[in-house]
């Protein structure tokens, strides 16, 4: 998982770019990188290790000259997260002059790696799928290019070349040198891209691309749509817009987990309101509680701050059960689910949340927090409530049990790590020291994402095992623990 943004405007687009990262840091806290180019085709590009506020300076700022940019914020899934090296965006000289960023995760690596070294004799110099991808791009617009001149149709033939060679998820922007933006989207949708637009002061259109739908309401961009499954999008430096389906058989399903816990509640994905979708989890969890926790054992209902709150607020409305707030969060530490290693997880925990005893004190508590993954956090969070006096503590989870690696773009990539993984629910509330753990019903999550949306499916690969690109096979999940343990 990551956050990316693109803008073409017809003045700078630094500070607007800086902007949107900011609002997509949730998406990633690893590095950044910032990358504007000029009319004359130059491009500069400014990355870092860490969050926005502490990656950028004034003088990078300064730098970043150009009426057209993107900018991305990393999670870790590939490569190594430590390593400024493997900071987006990546760059490639040829043809033109590519710079791209991606969300997403790649699962032919390794065929990938094998063509560029042999067939099309590039250069990889850091083992991240987004230098592959790049590479991929730039090969096939080497391929397809027959003149001087670079033509819209040009770029979609070569992105249809790209879904047919690259297989997983991807979102990606780029900016080719002296032409414009390009951004184009995995045949299956399955992490987001949505395009927006307004007028600029001299009357024509600027444009932006991002991860998520909050970065367009917050520059005064009206929505135009999401950026289809397989479709390409180009851009050019005059502001005129370029569509083309780009893939044989595209199918929109996206991803659940953005829904459960990746994107901000203020995001619209796909047309479904995120924070809408979370509400419904709410209220069919609740159901699911009522179901398998004896009568009279709930005293409280509580959230684990901060993407539960609004399944926990109808959990606690449908039950009758009063709601309270019982953990403080500090909100200077990051996201402990992306925090990259156990070790981090696990000292994050207690420096981001206190629990304040008066709210936990002789009470029967029940936790609803947005998923359980590893078990770590949940863990701790539990000992916490007892530690601050419950008398009991009922955990329930607005996703159902995490059993699979999640090969798309989330760090779930081995079944040991998964709490869920070959154990039956009452050997996960042992496990995580919890009187009753709730889990919410497969189905449930899914009709409450859908519900009275167009769209038919998503991935819930990491729930079920049904990994919609089809190619994931049992060897490669056995490749990538492996890779994941050397």
């Amino acid at each position: 998982m990551c956050g990316i943004v693109g803008m073409v405007g017809r003045g700078s687009v630094n500070q607007e770019i800086y902007d949107a990262l900011l609002l997509l840091q949730h998406r990633g806290q690893d590095s950044t990188g910032i990358a504007t180019a000029e009319p004359s085709g130059v491009f500069h590009i400014t990355k870092a290790r860490g969050q926005v506020r502490e990656a950028f300076r004034t003088r990078d700022m300064r730098s970043l000259l150009g009426t057209i940019g993107l900018g991305h914020v990393r999670y870790a899934t590939k490569g190594t997260a430590s390593s400024e090296e493997e900071a987006q965006p990546f760059y490639v000289n040829a043809p033109y002059g590519i710079v791209l960023v991606h969300n997403g995760n790649l699962t032919n690596t390794r065929e990938l790696t094998d063509e560029l070294f042999h067939k099309d004799r590039r250069h990889l110099n850091t083992s991240s799928d987004t230098e592959l991808l790049v590479n991929v791009l730039a090969g096939e617009l080497q391929a397809t290019v027959s003149g001087l001149d670079l033509e819209p149709d040009e770029i979609f033939e070569a992105v249809s070349r790209v879904h047919a060679r690259v297989e997983g998820s991807y979102a990606a922007i780029a900016l080719i040198a002296g032409h414009g933006l390009l951004a184009f989207r995995d045949p299956f949708g399955i992490r987001p891209l949505i395009l927006g637009t307004r007028k600029a002061p001299d009357g024509s259109y600027e444009w932006v691309v991002s991860s998520e739908s909050l970065v367009l309401e917050n520059g005064e961009f009206e929505v135009v749509r999401d950026v289809m499954p397989g479709e390409a999008v180009f851009i050019d430096l005059d502001g005129h817009l370029h569509t083309k389906q780009c893939a044989e058989a595209p199918q929109l399903v996206p991803c659940s987990f953005e829904y459960v816990y990746l994107a901000r509640p203020d995001s619209i994905m796909n047309g479904i309101s995120v924070y809408e979708a979370r509400l419904r989890m709410g209220d069919r969890l609740a159901d699911t509680i009522a179901k398998y926790t004896p009568a009279g054992a709930i005293d409280v209902v509580m959230p684990i701050p901060d993407s539960s709150r609004p399944a926990a607020m109808q959990v606690a409305r449908k039950l009758g059960i009063e709601y309270r707030e019982g953990f403080y969060k500090n909100r200077y530490v990051g996201r402990t689910f992306i925090m990259p290693g156990q070790s981090a997880r696990k000292r994050s925990v207690r420096q981001k949340l206190n629990a304040m005893s008066s709210e936990f004190k002789g009470k029967n508590v029940l936790l609803i927090d947005d998923s359980i993954v590893r078990g770590t956090t949940s863990k701790q969070i539990i000992q916490m409530a007892r530690d601050a006096g419950a008398t009991s503590v009922t955990f329930a989870s607005a996703a159902p049990p995490v059993r699979y690696p999640h090969v798309y773009g989330i760090n779930m990539p081995t079944r040991h790590e998964l709490v869920a993984h070959g154990r039956s629910i009452p050997e996960i509330a042992e496990e995580l020291g919890a009187d009753y753990v709730v889990y919410q019903e497969v189905a449930d999550l899914k009709a409450a994402i859908l519900e009275g949306s167009d769209v038919d499916d998503l991935d819930m690969s990491c729930f079920d095992g049904r990994y919609v690109t089809g190619t994931v096979t049992e060897e490669y999940l056995d490749w990538v623990e492996s890779s994941q343990e050397s």
